[in-house]
């Protein structure tokens, strides 16, 4: 059983999914034969001892997200005896992607090889939770795991304000400048678009759909032209490592709800592709809400918070985003299982109908 939690619905779009570590080579997602809370109980001890009786406090607890035996719990950690304690999480298994740049985003001369955590002198990163410990195997299991602090803020898909775009943007555009110094050493995720549009086509046959001929003649179209659409998305240049499922729940703080720096979340989804993959689906969560889009736009947020944090954006990365737009809001009907509501199926089709016409 693999231990990765995938909550993108772009994920659900992929072809293939590499099951290898980015930029571990050879690395593998690596879980036991047993799984959740009951093996997370019974390692408590372990991972305590591990961690040099510095954890303490374990208390397993099961978010409505979370789904595969991955456990999660809340407890403390103090780094010398007598100290205040630090609140943090406890995640395991995470998949060798997630540990991987769960320890590549914090300061890079901040990691004990003895510990696989920040060193105690080290300070908090901005943007991304601090790591206290981490490792490969646990008890006689080869398992890995991490120690992060617990962010008192959020998520921030709890309550809408409009800086949360802005806050996020940020976020991402210093993820892209931290994850830059590491080469991309693999292609971009191939997805099937001509299978998932012919699905789609499919679930207009099968389900009633409001505005059924109105998303046929939009399909029709895509169907005619899909085969340079595909081709032209499939050569986007330039890739980069972006965080892949990059969504409100994955967006906590350390200051407050609506204010201060946004810590991004759960690292399991990062791979290769453009950010231009990153922006339209944090865009696609608001797209049956446009009144918060009006306040601020993702895809010019995080432009403007790349170019902000030094980090490159070149090339028409409008017409890119306007190409994602179109094939995802294309692909729509082929989920109605967790994309059907009709309020967001019709903000698809109306995205989908705008741009065709951007794209013509």
């Amino acid at each position: 059983m693999r231990p990765s939690v995938r909550s993108s619905a772009d994920s659900r779009r992929a072809d293939a999914v590499e099951a290898s570590a980015p930029g571990v080579a050879g690395a593998a997602d690596r879980t036991p034969e047993p799984s959740g809370r009951a093996l997370a109980e019974s390692l408590a001890g372990p991972l305590a001892e591990l961690c040099d009786a510095r954890l303490s406090e374990i208390r397993w607890f099961r978010t409505d997200w979370q789904r595969g035996g991955a456990a999660t719990a809340h407890a403390t950690w103090r780094d010398r005896p007598g100290e205040a304690a630090r609140r943090v999480v406890v995640k395991l298994p995470v998949n060798n992607r997630e540990l991987t740049w769960m320890r590549r985003i914090q300061d890079p001369d901040s990691i004990d090889p003895a510990t696989g955590g920040c060193l105690r002198t080290a300070p908090d990163p901005t943007h991304a939770p601090r790591l206290f410990a981490s490792g490969e195997r646990l008890d006689h299991y080869e398992l890995a795991w991490i120690v992060i602090e617990e962010l008192p803020h959020g998520p921030l898909g709890g309550r809408w304000h409009d800086d949360h775009i802005a806050r996020i943007a940020e976020a991402i555009a210093a993820f892209a400048a931290r994850v830059a110094a590491y080469a991309v050493d693999r292609g971009a995720r191939h997805e099937d678009w001509e299978g998932l549009v012919g699905r789609a086509r499919d679930a207009l046959r099968e389900n009633l759909i409001a505005d059924r001929q109105r998303w046929r003649d939009a399909l029709r179209t895509v169907s005619s032209r899909l085969d340079g659409l595909a081709e032209e998305w499939e050569s986007r240049e330039p890739l980069e490592w972006i965080h892949g499922d990059l969504h409100f729940a994955n967006a906590m703080s350390r200051s407050a709800m609506e204010a201060g720096p946004v810590c991004l979340i759960d690292f399991a989804e990062v791979r290769p592709g453009h950010w231009i993959e990153d922006a339209v689906y944090l865009e696609r969560q608001l797209w049956a809400r446009p009144e918060r889009l009006r306040a601020r736009r993702p895809v010019k947020a995080i432009a403007e918070a790349r170019r902000a944090a030094g980090v490159e954006s070149p090339g028409d990365f409008n017409r890119l985003a306007t190409l994602r737009r179109c094939l995802l809001a294309a692909t729509a009907p082929a989920f109605l299982k967790s994309e059907g509501a009709p309020p967001y199926l019709a903000a698809c089709l109306a995205r989908l109908e705008t741009s065709i016409a951007q794209l013509a």
